[in-house]
């Protein structure tokens, strides 16, 4: 009874969106304060039901209950509880339901942080996010149903995937999913603002934290991908610029553009018309993401690509809700008034510039990732486009934003001068030379020195700012403190996100200096890499719970001193007839010793096996970046002046425009 349970819950929940959307909307538009006031307990409702729904599934995993064809399809009685749990979505009909329940959550979160905003907006945004989750349930139960009946049940499951079964895949997408989806909340909001015709500074400071919040969880996922490419596929690197690795990018990118153009709205009340447009891009390239994945168009290690009906309704679900939300914008946007004038030096006009390039790299990114499908499917040509393509289009995009990073946030809005705030940046610019000399000295390629001279410009110049701020060092250390502390917390956020993202490029330009070798050895020979005597020392077989591993054991010694033990694996899982690697990484954070052992020829004292070294140069800074960055954000979003507008001048202005019509 467990499944149907759990296909009852979320057809309930699937009849509960619609409500939600039909309701609030028809309230909204008519005035009907009760049809208006039912929005929350909708979402809520919503939830709880897609809960006791993705509940069920989860259950059925770990009590084996193999008469369900997804768990018979992507569990077994010998895989391990952490990876049955999360293996109900590490396949394509439970990765579906996490992303309805998340959408569910976030709408359940409006309705639940929601309270300041006015009722008509708040209804509007609920019912909004209520369609597009009716969508997504709609989507499961008619072409993904997580519960589908198979009989007669089999005794055992055929397993999962053994690349998934790794805990930072696991837990790699409920937090890119967040991500992704929280996005669906600024989305709402701008089509709600353009059913009301209105934007305003108060309609910039409700998306800003949503956006922030969204913007942080697909950071993180992103980040969390990447660390796993690196440490589980064993080839040494942390990305390929693979096409579903690219589909998460493309929301990031116009994500941050949004994120820094909602400022623009909130404290200028321009761009009001791009941000929209912003908001209605981003969560399309989410739905995009989606698509492309699932349809089967992209492939990948971690992509689903089964049956072409799921492609054609999620196509249908994105012509409705990107369709219809791009007909709205055009029909409504002229009607929005338009903001202030500026200079084209000034904070708003630097904001332009880096949405402009950021905008750019997300074309380009999606132009490269779209290319090779679509010649493939209108003239049958196979092309690859790849690593060197992204590159040399995406880096002469970014050195200028990086460039950018360290001036416009000190900048002033509406008109300025660059050489008052350059003066402020004059011991950045000393830092920033300095940083140059030692990367000429040490570093090889003009790339590397770019890149870790930039670096070292953005982390300075985001302590400089602060510094400016809290008049340090020009007055006494107690008053510099007081400033600190009535310091806008978004300020002290952006400034570390800016941070995490200097750290990031300097880990970027220290990977640039890896060196790797290639090696079959026997048992007891040394190698040596970049100033490391690397020796196998023995190698073993042992069992695990549903694989048989080979276990090398490699002593790296420096200078004769023993440095560490490393023991990389191979695993053998015989339920799916596949193998991976298990790398073995030692790191002191300025960089990383990383061992892969790969197939062995021979048998006995004779047998050679194959390893992969490297030696990885600041690579854990890559990933401590984009930790860095998310932290910036979290920071952002404890300012309470950035948590709760302005709904009573909002209201009062809606109040004034219902007695004069």
């Amino acid at each position: 009874m467990n499944p149907e349970l759990g296909r009852f819950a979320l057809a309930l929940a699937c009849t509960i969106a619609l409500a939600q959307t039909i309701l609030p909307l028809a309230g909204a538009q008519r005035r009907d304060v009760r049809l208006m006031a039912a929005a929350p307990g909708l979402a809520i409702g919503q939830l709880l039901a897609l809960a006791v729904s993705f509940g069920c599934l989860i259950y059925a995993a770990v009590t084996n209950d193999f008469s369900v064809a997804n768990i018979a399809e992507n569990s077994a009685v010998a895989k391990p509880l952490l990876y049955k749990i999360t293996g109900v979505w590490g396949n394509h009909e439970g990765s579906v339901l996490l992303w309805a329940l998340i959408l569910a959550v976030c709408g359940a979160a409006v309705a639940g942080f929601g309270r300041n905003l006015p009722a008509a907006l708040r209804a509007r945004v609920i019912g909004i996010l209520g369609g597009v989750a009716a969508g997504f349930e709609l989507f499961c139960l008619i072409t993904s149903d997580p519960f589908d009946r198979i009989w007669p049940a089999p005794m055992d499951g055929q397993g999962m995937n053994p690349l998934l079964q790794d805990p930072g895949l696991a837990f790699h997408p409920p937090i890119l999913y967040t991500g992704y989806v929280g996005f669906a909340v600024p989305f709402a909001f701008a089509v709600a603002a353009l059913i009301e015709g209105r934007v305003d500074a108060a309609w910039g400071r409700w998306v800003r934290p949503w956006t922030v919040a969204a913007w942080c969880f697909l950071t993180c996922g992103i980040a969390l991908g990447s660390w796993w490419s690196y440490y589980v596929l064993g080839w040494g690197g942390y990305w390929f610029w693979d096409p579903v690795e690219n589909a998460s990018l493309i929301p990031w990118l116009s994500g941050t553009a949004l994120m820094h153009s909602a400022i623009v709205v909130e404290k200028r009340e321009t761009l009001k018309i791009w941000t929209i447009l912003l908001a209605i891009g981003t969560f399309s390239f989410s739905l995009s993401g989606t698509f492309l994945v699932r349809s089967g168009i992209l492939n990948s290690v971690h992509a689903f690509a089964n049956d072409p009906a799921r492609g054609v309704f999620i196509l249908g679900l994105l012509a409705l809700v990107i369709g219809g939300s791009l007909t709205l914008f055009a029909w409504r946007a002229p009607i929005l008034t338009t903001g202030g004038l500026f200079s084209p030096v000034s904070r708003e006009g630097m904001l332009v510039l880096n949405n402009v390039l950021l905008c750019s790299i997300c074309a380009v990114v999606l132009t490269g990732t779209m290319y090779p499908p679509f010649m493939s499917l209108l003239f049958g040509r196979t092309i690859s486009v790849g690593k060197p393509f992204f590159d040399a289009a995406t880096i002469p995009l970014a050195i200028p934003i990086f460039a950018l990073m360290g001036i416009a946030p000190m900048v002033p809005w509406k008109r300025a001068r660059i050489a008052p705030v350059l003066r402020h940046l004059w011991l950045a610019s000393i830092l920033t030379l300095v940083a140059f000399a030692i990367s000429f000295w040490g570093l090889s390629g003009i790339l590397p020195i770019l890149s870790a001279t930039l670096a070292v410009w953005i982390v300075a110049s985001s302590a400089t700012d602060i510094a400016t701020r809290i008049a340090l060092f020009r007055t006494s250390p107690s008053q510099s403190f007081r400033r600190l502390l009535a310091l806008p917390r978004s300020a002290i956020g952006a400034a570390i996100a800016h941070a995490g993202v200097g750290v990031t490029v300097l880990g970027l330009a220290g990977m640039s200096q890896a060196q790797h070798k290639i090696v079959e050895i026997p048992v007891g020979q040394t190698e040596h890499l970049a100033g490391y005597d690397w020796t196998l020392t023995g190698v073993k077989t042992e069992p695990g719970p549903n694989y048989t591993a080979l276990v090398a054991s490699i002593e790296i010694r420096r200078n004769g001193h023993l440095v560490t033990v490393m023991h990389p694996s191979k695993r053998s899982f015989n339920a799916q007839n596949q193998t991976t690697t298990e790398v073995s990484i030692h790191t002191n954070l300025l960089s990383d010793l990383y061992g892969v052992i790969g197939d062995s020829h021979g048998e006995g004292p004779a047998a050679t096996y194959v390893l992969r070294l490297h030696w990885n140069p600041l690579a854990p800074w890559m990933w401590l970046g984009a930790l860095v960055m998310a932290i910036g954000g979290v920071f952002s979003l404890s300012d309470r002046r950035i948590r709760i507008a302005a709904p009573r001048r909002y209201q009062a202005d809606n109040a004034t425009m219902e007695t004069t019509r």
